[in-house]
């Protein structure tokens, strides 16, 4: 198998045995982006990122879970400042779009999460780290209003899904994307493939979220990127290893990984 690195995973939240397996017997797996929840997360992926050298870890919120209140924003912003140096990119941070859906989130609590994404964003610039962003739908246009304000660069949007002005938009700005093995099955995720260009994609498991088709009920292994990457080449109609060559080339780039030591 060609090598690849996940781009998106929050490895974490794996069993032991599972991490172990992912990590020693994946060959093809030149590095892990890990993601983090909340600060037992962070702290969890900085473990990992010491055991075992593929694993990059990255600092961060995710959006979708009640606010942290300002003693625990205080405590992981200390934290990930103390440990910026080992970690790969500010992440995942955004806004709560399904927690939002599911009527989760009060209306005045809207303006908080703004405020958390927008303090994540300046500490990606003042750290110099590229930004892991869960944004989709009506609120990827506001994460990039925020990117525009900071002058930010190097920001991925993980598992994107948006309309066809926020993808031109995103484009524009150089923006990188990643894609799920849900590309095999999904039509709008395929069409997003085929409108975005391949030197501003990245692949991902987002593990470990399950996923239908061919994988329902299978634990989501970043052994699954294959097929994505197979489904990618029929829709660029591109041949399959120069697919997985300019994949790995962008990963690589973007997170300043050299031949899996970052």
């Amino acid at each position: 198998m060609e090598k690849m690195i996940d781009a998106h995973i929050h490895l974490d939240q794996y069993k032991e045995e599972a991490i172990k397996e992912i990590i020693e017997n994946s060959p093809f797996l030149e590095a892990l982006i890990s993601v983090s929840f909340h600060l037992e997360s962070c702290k969890k992926n900085l473990r990992l990122s010491k055991k075992y050298d593929k694993v990059k870890p990255a600092f961060g919120f995710h959006p979708e879970q009640p606010l942290p209140n300002e003693n625990e924003i205080e405590k992981l912003v200390g934290w990930m400042n103390e440990h910026k140096d080992e970690m790969a990119a500010v992440g995942e941070v955004g806004l709560p779009y399904y927690f939002r859906s599911e009527q989760k989130v009060a209306s005045y609590e809207i303006g908080r999460y703004l405020e958390l994404l927008e303090l994540f964003i300046k500490l990606a610039r003042e750290w110099e780290k590229p930004i892991v962003l869960h944004a989709v739908y009506d609120d990827a246009p506001i994460a990039c209003d925020l990117l525009e304000k900071h002058s930010i660069e190097k920001a991925h949007f993980h598992w994107f899904k948006g309309d066809s002005k926020t993808i031109e938009r995103m484009i524009s700005n150089g923006y990188f994307i990643s894609v799920t093995p849900d590309v095999i099955y999904e039509y709008e995720i395929q069409q997003l493939v085929k409108a975005y260009p391949l030197e501003r994609i990245m692949i991902e498991t987002d593990g470990p979220w399950p996923f239908e088709g061919p994988f329902k009920g299978k634990m989501t292994h970043p052994a699954m990127m294959a097929e994505s990457v197979k489904e990618m080449a029929k829709i660029k109609k591109i041949p399959v290893n120069d697919v997985f060559s300019q994949l790995l080339k962008n990963t690589k780039t973007f997170y300043y990984i050299l031949n899996g030591v970052q």
